[in-house]
């Protein structure tokens, strides 16, 4: 045998060999399938923490006579999300505010009584965030619990227990409660809301739509690390701009006070609200979905601290009422505030209360404030910013102009900031 033939018979071999080794054809997509699960459990395993998949026995599925068996497969699936609600579900509340109505009738006024009912006038979430003793501390919004006369907090384990009202803020819309700890079997921990990044994985818990659905999870990233936002009063009007976290995780009525999570368990928020349409007219208003919006931890922990020391955010006011000078027109701006065409930022003062600071310092209707201190004022939210830096008797530096004419004052803050000089409205008192 030639050296071509032997060549030709080893070619043959080889190729023989092959088909040996080649399984079925009916194999290949299970060997498709098996590179595909395998890819899929090993991406899972990366990206949410871990996949765990055992199987007893094969799956037994008998169609000869159209019927079919429950599969006996078990699969055991472990997320981060899973494990970060599992670190913080029984520290997350419903909230329930009750207000005192007397109600009578014919034959109550006959006989001279009356009943009280117990009205609810709000539904919303809070986070247990510290257990000292028997007493237990919880983080909520302050327009959950505002103008209550009782409140009630719901355990995820289904208890039902009365809570003080430690303290509240209107400006951060922040409150803090206190409980009865015998009950609490968790407290949560905040994260730091500067290390947040955006597109991470963020996590919200509440009870949207009430206490019905207490401890709903809902799974989203953060869209924005500070957005500032417009915050409106109940009418819709713009009253200033706040810096809050936007999530797309749902968040719907129920859910404010509850908190904004990390795949750690931490909170880096509260949720306060949520974009649902665009504030224009009925006929082109927008709908909107998924921008919800968080108040930072970092913040949160300041003001929350603040209020058990001292029930109260203390911050001076200068006793004005404001509106936006963006607010006004371009005609008004040159009849009537005589301003310069320069002039394009500030606020306009729309009422002085008397023996209020700004009343001494000179201020009048329509003089309009550009500068507090060392900050520009660009609109009411950068006022308020810049009054805040401030303590009370401190004296301030306020630039203005009145008839047209740029003035300086010194401002001695005596006026405590509060709910009523101290509001949401636009043309409110600061």
């Amino acid at each position: 045998m030639d050296e071509e033939d032997k060549n030709q018979v080893s070619k043959i071999q080889i190729s023989n060999e092959n088909k040996k080794q080649r399984p079925p054809k009916n194999n290949g997509y299970g060997k498709v399938l098996l590179v595909a699960l395998i890819g899929g459990v090993l991406g899972g395993g990366i990206v949410a923490g871990g996949y765990q998949y055992y199987q007893n026995n094969s799956a037994t599925v008998e169609n000869s006579q159209g019927t079919t068996k429950v599969s006996n497969v078990k699969v055991n699936v472990s997320t981060q999300s899973t494990k970060a609600f599992n670190k913080i579900k029984n520290a997350v509340v419903s909230v329930e505010a009750y207000s005192e109505s007397s109600s009578s009738n014919a034959l109550d006024g006959l006989f001279g009584s009356g009943s009280n009912d117990d009205t609810t006038e709000s539904e919303g979430s809070g986070v247990i965030y510290k257990k000292t003793g028997n007493t237990a501390f919880i983080v909520t919004n302050n327009h959950v619990i505002s103008g209550a006369d009782k409140v009630e907090i719901l355990l995820n384990s289904g208890k039902k227990l009365k809570a003080t009202v430690v303290g509240h803020d209107s400006i951060t819309d922040l409150a803090v409660l206190k409980i009865n700890a015998q009950y609490v079997k968790q407290v949560a921990s905040f994260g730091n809301s500067n290390d947040i990044k955006v597109g991470q994985t963020a996590l919200a818990i509440g009870s949207p739509l009430g206490s019905k659905y207490a401890t709903s999870l809902t799974q989203g990233i953060i869209s924005a690390k500070k957005r500032t936002i417009d915050t409106t009063d109940s009418s819709g009007m713009t009253t200033g701009q706040t810096t809050v976290i936007q999530t797309d995780a749902a968040i719907n009525p129920g859910n404010s006070g509850g908190p904004l999570i990390n795949l750690d368990g931490q909170v880096v928020g509260i949720n306060s609200m949520k974009l649902a349409s665009t504030n224009s007219s009925s006929d082109s208003s927008t709908s909107v979905e998924g921008m919800g919006f968080a108040i930072p931890s970092n913040e949160v922990v300041k003001i929350i601290n603040e209020l058990v020391k001292n029930g109260k955010i203390s911050r001076p006011a200068l006793g004005i009422s404001l509106v936006d000078l963006s607010y006004i027109s371009s005609t008004d701006r040159k009849s009537v505030l005589k301003l310069p065409s320069s002039v394009s930022n500030g606020v306009v003062v729309l009422k002085v209360s008397n023996n209020s600071p700004a009343k001494n310092a000179g201020l009048q209707k329509y003089d309009v404030i550009t500068s507090l201190g060392d900050k520009k004022v660009k609109g009411l939210a950068t006022l308020r910013e810049a009054l805040y830096k401030h303590k009370i008797g401190d004296t301030v530096q306020i630039q203005y102009y009145h008839d047209g004419s740029l003035k300086t004052a010194n401002v001695k803050l005596t006026l405590e900031a509060n709910d009523k000089n101290t509001t949401t409205s636009s043309n409110s008192g600061n």
